[in-house]
């Protein structure tokens, strides 16, 4: 099989800081791949990395089977990356932001104008399409922003946090959008801070933290691997429900003002709980991505 993405101990580093510090992964074909982390985690210096922007300080990376230090150009026209940052042109409407960009892949004017037109009406902008982008709503900036990235018709999709920001409508937008892509086989690279966007779109993900790989696999397995099935929250629990949970050696968090108690028991255990040792505050739910995220990265802020 050739790979989309081939990643061998990837290393990234500025100065004294190492961002990325031996990542290995691969993607394949028609597959949504995340790549999720706290703050300075190392993502957007893994995916830059991979469509060109930041060279390697070390490792072996490959796209499309192509080695990225000596074949850049062939991969940078297979590729659309939708970044972090709005670097649509303030001066130019809708339609004309997508028509100047197909420009650098030598696409024919009327080729590219029917591009933009057809991109437009699937991010359903078409009703906009001579606006000018500052007349845009944020939702509909990102979107056009996505719509950018497939004037190619790539075959694989950079995704950088392409919902940061969005109200819950624009981003369930974008959503279905990225849905219908990956069901047509486009290959797609996503970051995200959502656990919800990542259980989502992603057949497999990755975790990283200070540069390192943490876990890697499908959502659900990670999720019954790492936490199980469901999830016991206690707001302001008593000495005897910590005394409790520990002779059990019921793998749980401590955070002083709750506890959070995970495993296999579900309502047999939460029942227990719940009658014997917090009548009130006390709540079962199902076991998330994020519950694995926050377990293996930790509670603390990142600036």
């Amino acid at each position: 099989m050739q790979y989309i993405i081939e990643a061998e101990n990837l290393r990234k580093r500025f100065g004294d800081v190492v961002a990325v510090d031996g990542v290995s992964f691969r993607v394949v074909p028609g597959e949504c791949f995340g790549i999720l982390g706290p703050n300075g985690a190392g993502k957007t210096s893994t995916i830059r990395m991979i469509y060109g922007f930041s060279p390697m300080t070390g490792g072996h990376l490959k796209v499309f089977g192509l080695d990225i230090q000596g074949e850049l150009r062939a991969i940078k026209s297979r590729i659309g990356v939708c970044q972090q940052e709005n670097t649509l042109d303030p001066d130019l409407t809708v339609q004309q932001n997508l028509e100047v960009f197909a420009r650098y892949f030598d696409i024919p004017k009327n080729e590219a104008r029917e591009k933009a037109r057809e991109l437009l009406q699937f991010i359903a902008l078409d009703h906009r399409k001579n606006a000018k982008v500052t007349e845009l709503s944020g939702g509909m900036m990102r979107r056009l922003v996505l719509a950018r990235s497939l004037i190619n018709d790539p075959e694989l999709l950079i995704l950088d946090e392409p919902t940061t920001g969005l109200d819950p409508q624009s981003r369930h937008q974008v959503w279905e959008r990225l849905e219908e892509l990956r069901s047509k086989g486009l290959s797609i690279l996503l970051t995200t801070h959502y656990m919800d966007e990542a259980s989502r779109l992603c057949d497999r993900l990755i975790i990283m933290d200070h540069g390192r790989i943490l876990v890697q696999g499908k959502p659900l397995e990670l999720i019954r691997e790492h936490v199980g099935y469901d999830v016991i929250e206690v707001a302001g629990p008593n000495s005897k429900l910590r005394a409790y949970v520990q002779s059990r050696g019921l793998e749980h968090e401590d955070l002083g003002h709750r506890l959070i108690v995970y495993g296999q028991e579900g309502d047999t255990l939460f029942r227990t709980l719940s009658n014997q040792y917090c009548r009130e505050g006390c709540t079962l739910r199902m076991a998330t991505l994020e519950d694995v995220f926050l377990k293996l990265t930790g509670r603390e802020l990142r600036e």
